[in-house]
């Protein structure tokens, strides 16, 4: 079995601190140690977007709280390759949890590794901060007290750019799906949000998971004349689907080519030439205001030259929150934690008009993008215009009864 193990310790420096969000000089200046453990896709489809880079911003996060809530505490960040495979990723998780009493586990790229971890933290305890998974299931019928749904999942991605389009006349749609949980739920989420705006599902094709050859797939999306062709899926997948789509000149003048689900990571590994003109929904954007600015840089000095993708950005604010949580805690339990998680408000430079349901799922503001012209881009990275914000209560599913702590 292939493993990517790694940490590292952050202690405290001996300075003078003010304290916010109502936590006391005598609980921050705690001695407590804590561990967190990143369990992501370091090599897979979705390293780009999560990978080596959430780790990184899990330490700007511990390095951010050390400076404030977290003074005096020791603090380690492990990480972890999940090979994108169930049963690896719960294998490292149990270990963390059992053997190495981690306390948080975060990112968590693959809905169906996050679904089997969810599993395990209802019987083991622990936290877990899902920013890489999109599957809806984390938060209703397989939802947690001690589990948290933090930066977007198949109903954020679908309520955007589907409904925008599909409001816009774009009526019929042909769906190119991955074949797991993940691919499952996006389309359902998506087929679901053009049905309501009075839009039909034509049809849908599957392919496996890293595939290399979209072409019949994509040659029976056009063939079936719909107005639009949603590609459900992620990563390498949709990047290597979006450059063989140009190529076969699929989701041409009569037909749009949507990806429902695209990664900053991915519009880069294109190129403007070919990504230009895609409409996403995103919850992240580094060039949205001086503060995300600010962050990015950051980010960016720490890694490759890279600017955060929003699984990256959801790590640093789900881990901050947590660590916030902890301090103002006091405590391991993660039941106590898990409740402080819920009371005290998310504040960080990711997140707007953030807030933390009953059923896990922390919502906020949304954005629709469109992808740039090389004509209208001014720089390097400077690849995105937005569209419209969509609020808070809007871009998320509404709590659903399947989820016991909604009763």
């Amino acid at each position: 079995m292939r493993r990517t193990v790694s940490g590292h310790v952050l202690m405290a420096a001996v300075a003078t601190c003010t304290f916010a969000f109502g936590t006391s000089p005598a609980r921050a200046q705690n001695n407590d140690s804590v561990k967190i453990g990143i369990l992501t896709d370091m090599s897979g489809p979705y390293s780009a977007m999560g990978g080596q880079g959430s780790v990184v911003a899990a330490r700007m996060a511990v390095e951010d709280c050390l400076k404030a809530e977290c003074r005096g505490m020791k603090i380690e960040v492990l990480s972890a390759d999940n090979q994108n495979k169930p049963d690896v990723g719960v294998t490292r998780a149990r270990e963390w949890l059992d053997r190495d009493k981690v306390e948080a586990i975060a990112d968590l790229t693959n809905s169906s590794v996050a679904l089997a971890v969810q599993k395990l933290i209802k019987e083991k305890g622990g936290v877990a901060m899902y920013s890489g998974p999109a599957t809806g299931a984390l938060t209703t019928s397989e939802c947690a007290s001690n589990g948290f749904h933090w930066m977007f999942d198949t109903y954020s991605q679908a309520a955007g750019a589907a409904a925008a389009l599909t409001k816009l006349g774009n009526k019929s749609w042909y769906f190119v799906t991955v074949d797991y949980a993940f691919g499952h739920s996006l389309e359902k989420d998506a087929s679901d949000v053009v049905k309501a705006n009075g839009g039909t599902v034509v049809g849908s094709v599957r392919h496996p998971l890293n595939a290399s050859d979209f072409s019949s797939f994509l040659l029976q999306a056009q063939a079936s004349k719909a107005q639009v062709i949603g590609l459900a899926d992620g990563g390498t997948d949709v990047v290597n689907a979006i450059k063989q789509a140009r190529s076969f000149a699929v989701g041409g003048k009569d037909q749009r080519l949507v990806a429902l689900l695209v990664f900053l990571s991915d519009v880069h590994a294109l190129g403007l030439d070919a990504a230009q003109g895609l409409v996403y929904t995103d919850g992240f954007y580094w060039d949205y205001d001086e503060q995300t600015r600010a962050f990015s840089r950051r980010f960016e000095t720490q890694f490759k030259n890279n600017k955060p993708t929003m699984v990256q950005a959801g790590v640093y604010s789900s881990v901050y929150h947590f660590l916030k949580a902890r301090a103002a805690a006091g405590t391991a339990d993660s039941k106590v934690v898990s409740q402080k998680m819920r009371e005290i408000p998310i504040n960080d430079v990711v997140m707007r008009n953030a807030s933390i349901r009953p059923d896990g799922r922390v919502i906020h503001d949304m954005y629709l993008y469109q992808v740039k012209t090389p004509a209208e881009s001014k720089g390097a990275w400077d690849y995105l215009k937005l569209l419209s914000v969509i609020p808070a209560q809007q871009a998320f599913r509404p709590m659903d009864a399947a989820c016991p702590l909604t009763r």
